[in-house]
């Protein structure tokens, strides 16, 4: 099944300066606290590197590592403990669980300046979803790339005649605590407006829809693996979205 044509303004600066990673290649998605410690940890395998984006994937069994809080609430299945997690984010108190990505085949499409990410999530029966992530623009590392999720979705149905905003009610907490700043609030905002635009213009990402859904896992790629040596028994990470 072909790889998803890319059709969004090219990277520039920093971003082009960086060396591209090989298809095939293992990359480690991090999210990152303004602290500069590491929030999350994603291991993921490059589908494509070029100027307009990053795009990569995993399948169940990719190893991550997320906010302990953040795995119980998914284990629990309590919502409020996911607060708890952003309360320990504001104080910069967290510990990180060994875990891995469940039930979905995952493709990231990542331009390397926008403040969003496209996440589509397929299941044996094919494209389930998709979500915008509203997030950090790419920072690059030798070992993949730097971003950080600012909670706030945009779920898209496959056919992309529907969608709804989803974690709107986080988001104001984060804002609350200042996880969010007043500047990141507004790219936010802007990026928005950007992604609606593109879905309803059929431009950008959602331009080739049909490429997007006919893509699957390539079942010869092993599971993407994080560097680290693991020291913790393995969980089971949130599913996808």
């Amino acid at each position: 099944m072909g790889k998803p044509r890319l059709e969004t303004p090219a990277g520039t600066g920093e971003e082009d300066a960086m060396h591209r990673f090989e298809t095939g290649q293992t990359v480690v998605r991090r999210d990152v606290h303004g602290s500069g410690r590491v929030w999350s940890e994603h291991a993921l395998r490059v589908v494509a590197d070029t100027s307009e984006a990053l795009v990569a994937a995993c399948p169940p069994g990719a190893e991550t590592r997320w906010p302990a809080l953040y795995v119980k609430a998914r284990d629990d299945g309590d919502r409020s403990v996911r607060t708890e997690a952003f309360d320990a984010m504001a104080a910069g108190v967290w510990e990180l669980a060994d875990a891995v990505w469940q039930e979905t085949e995952l493709l990231v499409w990542k331009p390397p300046t926008a403040w969003f990410s496209v996440n589509a999530f397929y299941t044996s029966i094919g494209l389930r979803n998709r979500y915008v992530n509203f997030e950090h623009p790419t920072r690059r590392t030798t070992d993949g790339f730097d971003t950080l999720d600012l909670t706030v979705d945009l779920v898209v149905d496959p056919g992309l005649t529907r969608w709804e905003w989803k974690d709107e009610d986080e988001y104001a907490h984060v804002r609350r605590l200042g996880i969010v700043t007043d500047t990141d609030h507004r790219a936010v905002d802007a990026a928005r407006e950007e992604v609606l635009a593109m879905l309803t213009e059929r431009t950008g990402v959602f331009a080739d829809a049909e490429r997007w859904a006919a893509w699957r896992w390539e079942p010869a790629w092993p599971t993407p693996r994080l560097p680290q040596p693991r020291k913790t028994a393995e969980r089971v990470a949130p599913k996808g979205g």
